[in-house]
């Protein structure tokens, strides 16, 4: 986005928002897994109808302030902001997603019976690992043990 602050003409600025239009689809074709592996199946409706609302309440914000921006103080400037949003967001993914990110997890629910049906799907009592997905049982992301 930075770069559309030196584009001095339409053609030019054309074939960058192809470029970036490839890199946004190069970067949202990926969500979609991420999304199915967040979610148990009968979950999936409502995880990508949650990340669909905040993609756009995300584009609510960025698209008019961009076209304020450039209208009041020139493209220049609103290509600045557009980039400072996405480097912003961008510290923020590299900062809060881990650098390790396993599939399985262990973990131990040490408030459940030791006869509930997910303790023995997984190992017994104790420490367990599998593919982990907040739910019911799950209910905030476990630190490995």
């Amino acid at each position: 986005t930075a770069s559309g602050m030196v584009v001095g003409s339409y053609g030019a600025l054309l074939v960058l928002w192809l470029i970036l239009g490839f890199g946004y689809s190069v970067a949202q074709t990926p969500a979609g897994r991420l999304l199915r592996r967040s979610a148990h199946p009968e979950d999936r409706p409502a995880i990508f109808a949650a990340q669909f609302a905040l993609s756009h309440a995300c584009w609510l914000i960025c698209y008019p302030l961009a076209g304020y921006l450039g209208a009041r103080a020139g493209m220049t400037a609103a290509f600045a902001a557009m980039a400072i949003i996405g480097l912003i967001g961008l510290a923020l993914a590299w900062r809060l997603w881990p650098a390790g990110d396993p599939t399985d997890i262990v973990h131990e629910h040490p408030g459940l019976p030791v006869d509930h049906p997910h303790l023995r799907e997984h190992g017994g009592i104790g420490q367990h690992h599998h593919p982990l997905v907040i739910d019911d049982l799950h209910r905030r992301w476990p630190f490995s043990i």
